[in-house]
């Protein structure tokens, strides 16, 4: 890990992760309506227990990194409507920030959001948080040809479709594994701690180059 901020004038392009890293998954409930969300899938296309669709979620958010690895490699179930159904969410509970919007419209450079959710799930969530004229483009899971964040070929597809020079590029994430490409194609990596167990999974110290407990907190160190 590094000690030194990243300088604002050396970074072409910030990477941000969507959900529990622009708003803080302590102070919504989105985290909960989604783990239900994805439970009554499983239980409703595999026709298991309650009980049951709860252990394979956590099962499969553990060996793909984000249940629709599962969904993709062990259920029958189509991906496109998995995505979209457990997306269908009440956002209600996201409040804007106004500093956060000062903060991220003030960074120089292009801005780039890398999400495993979908493209509307992405825009309603900015949209929610008044972020959306702030970023240039979402990078979603669909368009990483449903390789969800940490499989590496969805960090070179992110980097290839929009021209991004990894060595001048900065990444920020909740989930600390999903870093660890990140860092192997020479970005800058910043892992946002939460309360949440899982973000440390996977967690590798020479991917992690800077670690930040509030993102506004932290865009402001670097701000000066």
């Amino acid at each position: 890990m590094t000690t030194a901020l990243p300088d604002p004038d050396r970074v072409d392009c910030w990477i941000f992760d969507l959900d529990n890293t622009l708003y803080s998954p302590s102070d919504c409930d989105i985290p909960e309506q989604m783990e239900a969300a994805i439970s009554a899938f499983i239980q409703r296309h595999l026709g298991v227990s309650a009980d049951e669709a709860d252990r394979l979620r956590s099962v499969w958010h553990g060996r793909y990194g984000m249940t629709l690895g599962g969904v993709v490699a062990e259920c029958s179930a189509d991906p496109h409507d998995y995505l979209e159904e457990t997306h269908r969410l009440d956002l209600s509970s996201l409040r804007p920030s106004p500093r956060l919007q000062r903060l991220i419209a003030g960074l120089p450079g292009r801005r780039l959001i890398h999400t495993n959710a979908n493209v509307p799930h992405a825009e309603r969530v900015l949209d929610r948080l008044g972020l959306s004229a702030h970023f240039e483009a979402v990078f979603d899971v669909e368009a990483a040809g449903l390789l969800p964040k940490p499989d590496p070929e969805g960090y070179r597809r992110l980097l290839a479709r929009h021209a991004v020079d990894p060595r001048r590029a900065v990444m920020v994430e909740d989930m600390a594994r999903n870093l660890v490409p990140a860092a192997a194609a020479g970005m800058t990596t910043v892992w946002l701690r939460t309360a949440r167990a899982q973000g440390a999974r996977g967690f590798d110290p020479a991917a992690v180059h800077h670690i930040a407990d509030r993102l506004e907190d932290w865009l402001a160190a670097v701000a000066g």
